[in-house]
C-alpha cells in the first residue's frame, strides 16, 4: 500500500488544476482534518518546485511542536505530585496509567494509584492487579462496585500519599462519555476536591491532568479532546493505539486545534510501550506511511 507521501507525490507531481483539491481529499481521508490540512496545503504551496516532501513533513512539525515540551510531566514542589488521568471507555486509560506508573518507578519515583474509576464494573480491580504487578499501593476507597464517590477516593489517596511520603499520585478517573455533561461535572468534582487538598499538602494539585486518546478512532478523538478540554483544565495528552493505524493524522488534527502538549504516545501492550512524543520522528511517520 502506497504511503501517504508516495500519494501525495504523484499528485503533486501533477502540478495541475486538480491536484490541491486531489491532496486536500487524501490529507482528509488520512483523518487530518479541515483546519489542519489547510495550514499544511497552504505551507506546501509556498515552497518552491521540487521541495514537497520536506515541506510537508516541516508543516506537520509545525503543527505537532506548538504546544511545548513533550515529556516533561510537571512536579510538586513539595510531594505528593497528582496527576488525574481522563478518557472514554476503550481507549486503553488504565493501562496507560500502569504504564505511566511504571516509567516513573524506573525513574526512582515513589507512587501510588487511586482507582477513582467507580463507574466501570471491574476498574478498579484491574487497577489493582497493575498496582500489584507494579509493587506500588493502590487506594480503591470503600464500598464494593458501583456508586463510591470517585472524588472521595482521589482526596483519600492524595492524603494517604503524604502520610507515606509518596512522591507521586495516578488517579484514574471514570472513562465518560464526552457527550454526557453530568459525568463530565462528576469529573469537574475530582479535580475541585484535589485542589482542596492544598491545605494537607500537594499544593497546586492537579500537577497534571492527562487526556488520553485513540489514534484509531478518527475525527471522534477531535471531538473527545475538544469536549474534555472545554469542561476540564487540561495539560497534556497521550495517545494510544498508534501502532493499530495506518492513518493517525487525528494526532495532527487534535494538536492543531488543543494547545496542550502531546506528552507521551503507546505503541503496544507493555509496559514498556509508552514513548515520549517526537514530533519530528511522528511527522516522518505521518508522511512517509
Amino acid at each position: 500500500m502506497a504511503s501517504l507521501w508516495q500519494r501525495l507525490g504523484r499528485v503533486f507531481a501533477r502540478g495541475d488544476a486538480g491536484a490541491r483539491e486531489e491532496a486536500e481529499r487524501i490529507l482528509l481521508e488520512a483523518d487530518f482534518g479541515v483546519a489542519a490540512t489547510a495550514e499544511i496545503l497552504e505551507q506546501v504551496a509556498r515552497t518552491p518546485d521540487g521541495d514537497a516532501r520536506r515541506a510537508l513533513e516541516q508543516a506537520v512539525v509545525s503543527i505537532l511542536s506548538k504546544a511545548g515540551a513533550p515529556g516533561a510531566l510537571a512536579r510538586a514542589s513539595e510531594p505528593p505530585t497528582v496527576m488525574l488521568v481522563f478518557g472514554v471507555n476503550g481507549v486503553g486509560k488504565t493501562t496507560t496509567i500502569a504504564k505511566l506508573a511504571h516509567r516513573l518507578v524506573r525513574d526512582g519515583r515513589s507512587v501510588l494509584l487511586a482507582a477513582a474509576d467507580t463507574f466501570r464494573a471491574g476498574a478498579r480491580e484491574q487497577l489493582e492487579i497493575w498496582a500489584n504487578r507494579l509493587g506500588v499501593p493502590c487506594i480503591r476507597g470503600g464500598g464494593a462496585g458501583a456508586g463510591a464517590d470517585p472524588a472521595a477516593v482521589a482526596f483519600d489517596a492524595v492524603a494517604a500519599a503524604r502520610a507515606r511520603g509518596i512522591d507521586s499520585v495516578l488517579v484514574d478517573t471514570a472513562g465518560r462519555l464526552h457527550t454526557e455533561e453530568r459525568l463530565l461535572e462528576e469529573l469537574k468534582k475530582v479535580v475541585r476536591v484535589v485542589a482542596k487538598q492544598r491545605s494537607v499538602g500537594g499544593a497546586g494539585a492537579p500537577h497534571e491532568s492527562l487526556l488520553v486518546l485513540d489514534a484509531t478512532v478518527g475525527q471522534n478523538a477531535v471531538h473527545q479532546a475538544q469536549a474534555f478540554a472545554a469542561a476540564l483544565p487540561l495539560t497534556g495528552l497521550i495517545v494510544t493505539k498508534l501502532d493499530g493505524t495506518a492513518k493517525g493524522g487525528s494526532v495532527v488534527a487534535v494538536q492543531r486545534i488543543i494547545p496542550v502538549p502531546i506528552r507521551f504516545v503507546g505503541t503496544g501492550e507493555g509496559l514498556e510501550d509508552l514513548e515520549v512524543f517526537a514530533p519530528q520522528s511522528s511527522a516522518k511517520r505521518r508522511v512517509r506511511g
